[in-house]
């Protein structure tokens, strides 16, 4: 059995099912993409801005306040330093379940970044790799 899956998840891509089927099998879900790698201008989404502002917060530590919420561990790359100490200051708020709610109608229910969900996708995907 696998310990860990990781998956594109951020708020344009939840995956809800999913993450709740892996962790029901006691798979560890890992958020591949959280920022969705700035697509749709996920940095100035008014409803994530919104949010942060509540908190003083910036749009990138909601995204990860809301996925560590989920038990969803976070890979959020950075090579800046004061981005990296953004990234773990979450840990002094909590959103509110109606945060939560505004979160989950940004699911597009479509990947941003790849389309893994397809056999025909993973073909291409695979040829890419592989220099095909």
């Amino acid at each position: 059995m696998p310990q860990a899956n990781q998956i594109e998840i951020n708020p344009f891509q939840q995956k809800t099912e999913a993450v709740a089927a892996l962790q029901a099998e006691g798979i560890t879900v890992e958020a591949w993409a959280p920022f969705a790698e700035g697509k749709n201008d996920i940095f100035h989404n008014p409803v994530l801005s919104k949010i942060g502002a509540k908190y003083g917060k910036s749009v990138a530590q909601v995204i990860t306040r809301w996925l560590v919420e989920r038990d969803i561990v976070v890979l959020a790359k950075s090579t800046k330093p004061d981005r990296m100490a953004e990234n773990l200051n979450v840990f002094d708020f909590a959103l509110s379940n109606e945060d939560k709610a505004e979160i989950a109608k940004l699911d597009s229910m479509f990947a941003a970044i790849v389309n893994h969900d397809t056999v025909d996708n993973l073909k291409r995907i695979s040829a890419w790799k592989m220099g095909v």
